[in-house]
């Protein structure tokens, strides 16, 4: 992503306990698990428990696709301990053909 403000980073994805686990690595040496869904139409990640540092706070994701699958509309959410979940921030990803 060409914004100075957003670190360079990596998933690797594979499949686990039904779902998925997403392996996220990013160039400020974040290395972090998701437990990741996918049902064709809704994506999710979620990160509620200390993995290879501890679990400051925990986040989840949704993204929702477009009829056609060229648009994801998504957002970041975080809790803080004993916290209730609050909006961190929305992104869109979209297709280029």
């Amino acid at each position: 992503m060409p914004l100075p403000e957003v670190p360079d980073s990596l998933s690797l994805v594979g499949p686990a306990d039904g779902g998925y686990t997403q392996h996220y690595f990013d160039s400020r040496g974040v290395s972090r698990l998701y437990a990741m869904t996918f049902d064709g139409a809704r994506w999710t990640l979620r990160r509620e428990t200390a993995d290879f540092t501890p679990l400051d706070f925990a986040q989840r994701f949704t993204g929702v696709f477009s009829a056609d699958s060229d648009r994801i509309d998504g957002a970041w959410e975080k809790r803080m301990p004993d916290g209730d979940w609050e909006p961190d921030f929305e992104l869109v990803y979209t297709r280029v053909s």
